[in-house]
């Protein structure tokens, strides 16, 4: 059981500040942030939850404890469990070393919701509350700037520009032939030797992309700086919501020139067809848990504007029997298509014959289960994976291939949503 009590705040920038410092004494903590983006599936502004009661890492023991309803939790499945789910193999190489899956039991969570703190505390701590909120407020050390402790970075690319066209024609060949329609082909960028401040380049990358899915993780020495974009999946009650993302443009350098590359983004038939597929193939996997009838899709390729680039996003939904495992509508669903390609497994083999590294957490989920069985995960893009006992840094990006994607403007997109993880960590800190 949990102890609930709500405390007034004054300044919401402060307020997040404050709690992502005093975060920082607890190994197990997963920060999550909407940055005030606001829609109709919005349920808080942002979210920390720290200290593990309990840890999870298999999908059995998972799926009991979700199944069962019993409390929080928080965590992430990386790209790899797909291995679990289906009979696929991965052997290219690992660099990070993050466990497939991680999930714990917050002894303690505070929301920031309908402008109030949300203290949600174990029982056996909530004694703790008081003198939490009086730590988390009176903490001198977040208004003073911290002094730049490490190098900038050496940010090195794990395929050259002439592998990567290669390789992307390799796709290319395989749609030609018919093995697939399409496929989300990614590149690592890394630096080795490598010692950051992860909260510190978590505020820095947040800032530049302010997205609605931030999210930063620490699990002991392995941390997430995560400034998503994307939905992956969310439940409430009986529904269920994908959002995934296919069609990247830049932001212009005024107002009018904006508008001008959305709506050229909007309807261009290479990057509709894209996302156009995605829509479908997310159609398909939820149509395995769905009441007859119930999927259907709320936007098709709707342009978003973000800080960084524009997007063409679609919103698919579905209706499921209440007494399904909120796990098994993940296992059903996953990896995301935006991440994979159509037809999914095809496409994910294709992916393991070209990619170099294995992408481990990129491309997968973080996010939460709540005891009343909802979810809501997001996809692991424009993210920063570090491994500080190795002191190895990455950040992946990828792009969708079609029959109509050209490799050379495959490569730009690549370095468009490359920009702003080069830009923090090449950065001085």
């Amino acid at each position: 059981m949990r102890h609930h009590q709500t405390f007034p705040f004054e300044s919401l920038s402060q307020t997040k500040a404050s709690l992502l410092e005093w975060s920082k004494s607890y190994e197990d903590a997963l920060w999550l942030d909407s940055n005030s983006h606001q829609d109709r599936y919005s349920s808080f502004e942002a979210c920390l939850a720290v200290g593990a009661a309990q840890t999870f890492e298999s999908l059995d023991v998972l799926h009991e404890f979700v199944g069962q309803q019993k409390d929080w939790l928080f965590g992430y499945f990386t790209y790899d469990i797909k291995n679990q789910i289906e009979e696929l193999t991965s052997e290219n190489v690992d660099f990070l070393n993050f466990p497939e899956l991680h999930f714990f039991q917050p002894r303690k969570i505070i929301f920031i919701k309908e402008g109030q703190l949300h203290f949600h505390y174990l029982d056996g701590y909530a004694h703790e509350i008081a003198s939490d909120h009086d730590a988390i407020f009176h903490k001198k050390s977040i208004q003073v700037l911290e002094k730049n402790e490490f190098s900038p970075l050496k940010i090195n690319s794990r395929l050259s520009k002439e592998a990567y066209l290669e390789r992307a024609n390799l796709f290319l060949e395989h749609i030609h032939r018919g093995n697939i329609y399409e496929a989300n082909f990614c590149q690592e960028f890394y630096a080795e030797q490598a010692e950051i401040n992860p909260w510190r380049k978590f505020q820095q990358l947040n800032a530049i992309s302010e997205p609605p899915f931030a999210a930063f993780l620490r699990m002991k020495d392995h941390y997430v700086l995560c400034a998503s974009p994307e939905r992956y999946l969310k439940k409430v009650g009986q529904k269920v919501i994908s959002q995934p993302i296919k069609g990247t443009a830049p932001r212009g350098i005024n107002t009018a020139e904006d508008k001008i590359i959305k709506e050229e983004l909007a309807n261009d038939p290479k990057e509709r067809s894209e996302n156009i597929m995605i829509t479908d193939l997310v159609r398909n996997d939820l149509s395995k848990s769905a009441t007859k009838g119930s999927v259907h899709v709320e936007e098709l390729c709707k342009p978003y504007a973000f800080k960084q680039v524009h997007q063409l996003i679609s919103t698919i939904v579905s209706k499921v029997d209440i007494d399904k495992n909120p796990l098994e509508l993940i296992l059903e669903t996953f990896p995301m298509g935006s991440m994979t390609g159509a037809p999914k497994i095809s496409a994910m083999k294709i992916i393991e014959e070209l990619e170099e590294t294995k992408r481990g957490l990129y491309s997968g989920a973080v996010g939460y289960f709540s005891p009343d069985g909802k979810f809501d995960f997001n996809v692991v893009i424009r993210s920063i994976l570090y491994n500080a006992s190795k002191k190895y840094v990455s950040f992946s990006v990828g792009s969708a291939i079609t029959s109509k994607s050209n490799p050379e403007k495959e490569y730009q997109e690549c370095l468009l949503k490359a920009k702003a993880m080069r830009t923090v960590l090449e950065k001085g800190q």
